[in-house]
């Protein structure tokens, strides 16, 4: 898994995509926004045409999984994993102490 960092705040992010929104009707084209706002933004194109499409997505513009429903399934993937760790160490919990418990009672 590639960890990234968020270089650019929440508000930054937002006010790049509204100039993008805003704005794209004065470019020839909405890549040419896109190049000319990252620029003054100081983020890579191909970065803000993502945060474009994930907005889009999120307001139901685009087809795609919202943020929300995004944050929502790693916790619940990240909550199963633990829950899975945890029923391993109880299941061979279980197995060595009733393994304990026969030898006791042979021993008896």
């Amino acid at each position: 898994m590639v960890k990234t960092t968020n270089k650019y705040s929440p508000e930054v992010r937002e006010c790049a995509v509204r100039m993008v929104r805003e704005h794209q009707g004065q470019y020839e084209s909405r890549w040419a926004a896109i190049v000319s706002i990252s620029s003054k933004v100081g983020c890579a194109a191909k970065t803000l045409n993502e945060w474009v499409k994930k907005a889009e997505i999120n307001r139901g513009q685009r087809a795609g999984i919202p943020t929300e429903m995004t944050e929502k399934m790693k916790a619940l993937a990240r909550e199963n994993r633990e829950l899975r760790q945890a029923n391993e160490i109880l299941h061979k919990a279980s197995a060595y102490f009733a393994q304990a418990e026969f030898d006791r009672r042979s021993k008896s």
